[in-house]
């Protein structure tokens, strides 16, 4: 059932029936953000069966959120009348947290109150409230100590950074590895994971007029060298990296990287013999290039790191993860990604929402956007 124009709310508004009032932006085909999303009231029956009704709480705007509005994205959540849109469409968003308001008869484990995470991608998370069915989520065991922002953020850039840290290199105290796209999230945790566990780090980021503000910021976090795009391209920087790493005594073994094209290459040459490089973006839209000898006298090995693909295969792998890195932030050892938050109240129009999506394609940022929910 559809409505708009709903005037009254509490916490988290029903009416006399036991239903659930919700807004979700939602769009039902692809384009800019701006083009084809919309914000659209609905209504959700009271839960039953193994059935959750939730309320987010924070749900933050992400690349691939952005790449599914737009379709290029290799999944794309189905196109759907669920929610009672004129089209059908599907609700934007895939990572967030959401506290249970009400539980079905055949839920166990979970009662009103708890937080919960999304197990897998897909769900929808840009809206106020959602149904569920409990096997789609993750309990949050222990809230204390942590915000809703930071349980909210983790299950995508930590880990992302956490897995390709652990997965792919038999990284030691005392290893090195590089990665570009230093400042992004994944890079900061990347940073302070790799810094807790002893490895050392060479980051890469963009040029910018505040370029020794921002390295000051790495190296606060735990990056040991933090270097430009342009200094990587340096006929001269292999040479440093040899400085840095004892003469090359000590290995450079694991690449990330998340541009492609050129800046990929650049990352392959400082590896060491037997060293792996893996990818799990790629902002510069062109493809990973390498010269053959990498591969054949370095024998350097290429993967890709696909953060919703293992989420799906590893829900047990992914609990852990999680619960892992909140202990760490919970612990004061890992800290928050800068943020801009955008507060999603009942009342909140749908060009303000629209805006803050747009706006994460528009040059540097203070941080990622992320949706908070307040009066709902």
């Amino acid at each position: 059932m559809s409505s708009t124009g709903v005037n009254f709310k509490i916490n988290s508004i029903r009416s006399a029936y036991g239903y659930t009032q919700a807004k979700a932006l939602v769009y039902s085909n692809y384009g800019e953000p701006s083009d084809v999303l919309h914000l659209h009231s609905h209504s959700i029956s009271p839960s039953h069966s193994d059935q959750l009704t939730l309320r987010l709480l924070a749900s933050p705007i992400n690349p691939a959120d952005i790449n599914q509005l737009q379709g290029t994205y290799p999944t794309k959540p189905p196109f759907t009348s669920h929610v009672g849109t004129p089209s059908p469409s599907a609700v934007a968003g895939n990572e967030g947290v959401a506290e249970v308001l009400s539980t079905g008869n055949g839920v166990k484990g979970l009662t009103k109150g708890d937080w919960v995470i999304m197990k897998q991608t897909g769900n929808g998370t840009w809206r106020t409230h959602l149904q569920t069915s409990s096997n789609n989520v993750l309990k949050i065991e222990n809230t204390s100590g942590l915000t809703k922002i930071q349980i909210g953020t983790v299950s995508v850039n930590p880990c992302t950074a956490y897995r390709m840290l652990r997965d792919f290199a038999d990284l030691k105290p005392g290893d090195w590895w590089v990665q570009n796209g230093a400042n992004s999230g994944v890079g900061r945790a990347a940073i302070q994971l790799g810094r807790l566990w002893g490895f050392q780090s060479i980051n890469v980021v963009r040029n910018r007029p505040e370029f020794q503000e921002l390295k000051k910021e790495l190296k606060e976090l735990g990056a040991d060298i933090v270097v430009t795009e342009e200094e990587l391209a340096d006929r001269g920087f292999v040479k440093k990296i040899k400085e840095w790493t004892n003469g090359g005594r000590e290995a450079v073994k694991l690449g990330l990287n998340c541009v492609g094209g050129k800046n990929s290459n650049l990352i392959a040459k400082c590896l060491s013999e037997d060293a792996h490089l893996v990818t799990y973006g790629a902002m510069a839209k062109q493809p990973v290039l390498l010269p053959t000898g990498l591969l054949i006298f370095k024998n350097i090995t290429l993967h890709g790191f696909w953060v919703s693909r293992w989420s799906d295969r590893n829900p047990e792998d992914k609990k852990r993860t999680v619960e892992e890195i909140l202990q760490l932030t919970r612990e004061g050892k890992f800290k928050d990604m800068p943020v801009q938050e955008v507060r999603w109240d009942w009342d909140t129009k749908e060009e303000v929402l629209k805006e803050a999506v747009q706006g994460t394609l528009e040059g540097y940022r203070k941080g990622k956007g992320v949706f908070v929910f307040g009066d709902t």
